[in-house]
């Protein structure tokens, strides 16, 4: 199947699957790009969400955005994008005219209440993969003590202190982050 297709069709399905937004759809994302497709190795998935979350934008699309880019070039760019969003875009519109029908009904309002739980649950799993990743370099839940990143969680609680003790904007923490990654990994 050509590349460009194959990405259009993969987010098409993450796309349609993407409830609760771009962090609870993160261990998809990394199922089919990473574990399923072998498109892209588990270290720059890693690095695609880190690029996705700094740029404006939903992190779901930036990541679909990055990865067909990286995959197909600038077509496997637009498909994988345009895939993500499509479904989207026609299941917001339909929803848009349901719920200006059903505006007071209150299976309606339960139903919400329900989807809020679960995506409480996929945005959790989302925190883990990406926790995860960063301090093992891998998602996988079987991981040894021996091989944590003790860099990474030197960095990580550092930056957790300076923006909790001083309130520190997250754009400084992101800038300083980076400065640290720069010194410790180069």
């Amino acid at each position: 199947m050509n590349t460009v297709w194959a990405l259009f069709i993969t987010f098409l399905k993450i796309g349609l699957l993407s409830i609760g937004g771009g962090y609870a759809i993160i261990p998809l994302i990394q199922e089919q790009v990473v574990e399923k497709n072998n498109w892209i190795s588990g270290k720059m998935f890693t690095d695609i969400i880190t690029i996705s979350q700094m740029t404006p934008g939903p992190l779901a699309v930036n990541t679909s955005t990055f990865v067909g880019l990286q995959v197909g070039g600038i077509p496997g760019a637009l498909a994988a994008t345009a895939g993500c969003i499509f479904c989207g875009i026609i299941i917001s519109l339909t929803l848009y005219k349901f719920f200006q029908t059903h505006q007071k009904s209150e299976y309606v309002l339960e139903v919400l209440n329900g989807l809020k739980s679960a995506s409480s649950g996929l945005i959790i799993s989302a925190a883990s993969t990406i926790i995860l990743l960063a301090l093992y370099g891998s998602s996988m839940s079987e991981t040894d003590f021996l091989s944590l990143n003790w860099i990474a969680l030197f960095i990580f609680l550092t930056m957790l202190f300076l923006a909790r003790k001083w309130k520190l904007h997250p754009i400084l923490i992101i800038f300083i982050s980076g400065i640290a990654g720069f010194v410790f990994y180069r």
